[in-house]
């Protein structure tokens, strides 16, 4: 498909190939997290969720580097 062009979302913050993937996740969460981003599917709301993640990584390592205050973790267990 040459010269096609993608249309990226404004919101976009990384761009890289996509793989089909299958994870078991709850609907429940997947609906109420949809609509809190208001996204307008599943993978958007998966995809706008890492954003986040990998955003409040930088935004903590900023922190700490400009200010030298570690930022405790909202979940110290990893869940």
């Amino acid at each position: 498909m040459k010269g096609k062009k993608t249309k990226v979302s404004k919101k976009a913050r990384v761009v890289s190939e996509k793989v089909a993937q299958s994870y078991r996740l709850s609907p429940k969460r997947i609906a109420a997290a949809q609509r809190i981003l208001g996204t307008p599917n599943a993978t958007a709301t998966i995809e706008e969720a890492l954003d986040l993640v990998v955003f409040r990584e930088e935004l903590n390592a900023g922190l700490d580097k400009a200010f030298g205050i570690e930022i405790a973790s909202v979940f110290p267990d990893g869940g």
